[in-house]
């Protein structure tokens, strides 16, 4: 009985909890960058396969771990937007500098020809973009 009175029942039918994470309601443009980096993410994860199965042990371990951590960092940012979470800022910022560190070292071990041109198209067609958006996410407060 005395726990009762210290803590009345919530009227909204949620509870509140302490160190609440700041949630908004969602805009279309939001919903849809959330979606964007979601999908993203979970676009990565086939993509982790392909390169642990087709590269030598050495570089499929470096460039897994960094595709991984990229992966990590959009499904988290992506989330977050998708929940109205404010805390999305971080992993987004994270997104940012791992995607450009993917773009210029793909263009730099880039051999000439065919694999320059395939990095040179991932860097502006994807790569490039999603870092943008990351970083722009990740410098807005709202």
């Amino acid at each position: 009985m005395a726990l009762s009175t210290l803590n009345p029942p919530s009227l909204g039918g949620s509870c509140s909890r302490r160190g609440d994470t700041g949630t908004a309601p969602l805009s279309a443009a939001r919903r849809r960058q959330g979606r964007i980096l979601t999908g993203a993410g979970f676009a990565l994860l086939p993509w982790l396969g392909y390169l642990a199965g087709t590269l030598p042990p050495a570089e499929a371990a470096a460039w897994v771990a960094l595709d991984a951590m990229e992966a990590a960092a959009l499904l988290t940012a992506g989330t977050r937007l998708l929940r109205g979470d404010s805390r999305h800022r971080a992993p987004a910022a994270a997104a940012a500098v791992l995607l450009l560190a993917d773009a210029c070292l793909d263009l730099a071990t880039a051999a000439p020809g065919t694999e320059l041109a395939t990095a040179l198209a991932m860097a502006v067609g994807a790569e490039l973009p999603l870092a943008g958006l990351s970083a722009w996410l990740a410098s807005r407060r709202a």
